[in-house]
């Protein structure tokens, strides 16, 4: 197979509302910051995908309006996706495995402070028998969190409130070294359990934050990302899976298209020592760990993850972008990124990035 890397990655920093900031605007910085990396201009590169929700806009083809971030000149061959950017990154992938293009350029981004993100995210939603009950994200989270503290087989994991606790203050306590995370710094889990609740059993530490950002990264092939990037994040497989649409027709406790994008992708052919899981609830990360066996010496989420910063439609690809980070200044060596997409888990991907030995 042929190899395929990530040479680049950039981001913008994470706010709650950006407000006086465009799509574009706020794209822009971040595009530049990811071709000035490997030195390319837009022109420069073979293929260009984007990943975005016109849902967020409230227009039809609003991505259309962001590509002018991108340039308006020379024309270029693109594609988007209506999904999270790490599907957008999927598509560029392929293309360069079958050799129709040697550089590409991925990027994401999501305005949600225009609307309430928990009523807009219903519209996924079965359209015939859930989402004229309007049940939003965090319920729907909290019934899977229920799900798995009643478990009697959580695969030796502990799963109770404290667990969980313990979860958001780890994820935000490693954003404080995370210069775009939305939050960052937590109390210890003792004194998050004494927070009412939000949706029990979930407290407001339990779920993502909502906010604005955006995230890019350049992906290259064979001598063209030696060429671009001193230590490529070179992606050795990578796989995505979906559940039953039905909530009532699978166990919100397990994932086993997280389970089976994982086999696919070849995470368990070799330990891996990082792990960037999309878990924007504390619960999830249980499940996703279970899922992908991470044992207590896998670093997860170093980022802080989604629990720090949860941009819609680009926070799945930062995870990619993270990782793939790590690889290049030599914090990994062979790191597991996912990122999902959907009520209670419904869609996973997962992918292995390796970095070249020293």
């Amino acid at each position: 197979m042929r190899e395929v890397a990530i040479v680049a990655f950039g981001q913008s920093d994470h706010q709650r509302d950006t407000a006086e900031t465009s799509e574009v605007e706020m794209l822009m910085p971040v595009l530049h910051q990811v071709l000035d990396a490997v030195g390319l201009r837009a022109g420069e590169i073979d293929f260009t995908c984007s990943g975005s929700c016109d849902y967020l806009a409230g227009r039809a083809f609003s991505f259309t309006m962001a590509l002018d971030g991108v340039g308006a000149w020379p024309p270029i061959s693109e594609s988007h996706v209506e999904m999270d950017g790490a599907w957008a990154l999927y598509e560029a992938w392929t293309r360069l495995l079958t050799g129709e293009a040697e550089t590409a350029l991925v990027y994401s981004y999501g305005k949600s402070s225009p609307g309430d993100l928990r009523e807009v995210l219903t519209r996924q939603l079965d359209p015939y028998y859930v989402a004229p009950l309007w049940p939003d994200s965090v319920s729907l989270a909290a019934l899977q969190a229920q799900a798995l503290l009643d478990a009697e087989d959580t695969g030796g994991t502990a799963a109770d409130e404290r667990a969980l606790a313990g979860i958001a203050a780890r994820s935000r306590t490693a954003a404080e070294d995370n210069p775009h995370a939305q939050l960052a710094g937590s109390p210890p889990p003792e004194a998050l359990l004494d927070e009412p609740y939000l949706v029990r059993p979930l407290r407001r530490h339990d779920c993502p934050p909502v906010g604005d950002g955006a995230a890019a990264v350049v992906l290259a092939a064979g001598d063209t990302a030696r060429r671009l990037c001193r230590r490529p994040a070179w992606i050795r497989g990578m796989d995505h899976r979906t559940e039953a649409h039905g909530l009532g027709v699978r166990d919100l406790t397990r994932s086993p298209s997280t389970r089976l994008a994982a086999e696919r992708a070849g995470v368990f052919e070799a330990p891996v020592d990082l792990a960037e899981l999309h878990a924007p609830f504390t619960s999830q990360e249980l499940i996703l760990r279970r899922e992908l066996r991470l044992g207590d010496d896998v670093r997860v989420n170093p980022s802080g993850g989604a629990l720090a910063a949860n941009p819609m439609m680009a926070a799945g690809l930062i995870r990619l972008g993270e990782a793939a980070a790590a690889i290049h200044r030599g914090a990994a060596d062979r790191a597991l990124a996912h990122a999902t997409s959907g009520p209670c888990l419904q869609q996973n991907l997962v992918a292995v990035l390796e970095g070249d030995a020293s």
